[in-house]
């Protein structure tokens, strides 16, 4: 039975490169903006910690899953129309452990030159809630880094590029020249899974087009 009849969602995300996949796969969307609650008083901060001992996929996955009813819970109490909620998360996994987001410019260029010349894997989770309706979906995908010498570290590092994104790198910016190989879904890489999220979203009944 479809209980959802307006093809149209939320993106729980300020991504400009989610938007841009959503676009390009013909998904109408309306940015959820989380962080303006706290002026009101209500705490809807996500903790993006990772938990003692958590594996990676269950962390991005946890963090998806928490942003989406986070952000559900905030339709309802704005009393907003009942589309779907997306939110996604990703992270970069090397030699097990997690690289998040780099703190400051010295942190990117360690984190640079620790994947250099190396495979390192790419998660991305995905979640979509609407009511009691909550599902994820896991994309891993392979990169596979040419040797980076320290000037070219220290040049892009100054690009500003990666100070906000994991890994400290964006495969659709700059650092594509870096990038020997991959394995896996792009789109996942940039933050958001095609394949996956198009599959997700038609179970509530919103289909790309």
């Amino acid at each position: 039975m479809k209980t959802h009849t307006d093809n149209r969602i939320y993106l729980a995300s300020r991504s400009p490169r989610r938007r841009e996949l959503l676009r390009q796969i013909g998904i109408a969307f309306e940015i959820l903006l989380m962080r303006e609650e706290p002026r009101r008083g209500v705490d809807v901060d996500v903790d993006e910690a990772p938990l003692a001992g958590e594996a990676p996929a269950a962390y991005v996955t946890r963090i998806a899953q928490t942003k989406a009813e986070v952000g559900w819970r905030l339709i309802e109490r704005r009393r907003l129309s009942p589309y779907p909620v997306l939110s996604a998360d990703t992270t970069v996994v090397f030699d097990g452990e997690i690289i998040g987001k780099p703190n400051n410019e010295q942190h990117a260029q360690q984190s640079l030159q620790r994947l250099s010349g190396k495979t390192h894997h790419v998660l991305t989770a995905i979640a979509v809630a609407r009511r009691e309706h909550v599902e994820t979906a896991l994309s891993t995908s392979a990169v596979e880094f040419r040797e980076l010498d320290a000037h070219e570290i220290r040049r892009y590092v100054a690009s500003g590029e990666p100070l906000d994104k994991a890994g400290a790198y964006a495969i659709q910016g700059r650092a594509a020249v870096f990038v020997r190989a991959i394995s896996g879904s792009y789109s996942g890489i940039m933050g958001l899974p095609l394949f996956e999220t198009a599959e997700l979203l038609r179970r509530f009944d919103v289909t790309p087009v």
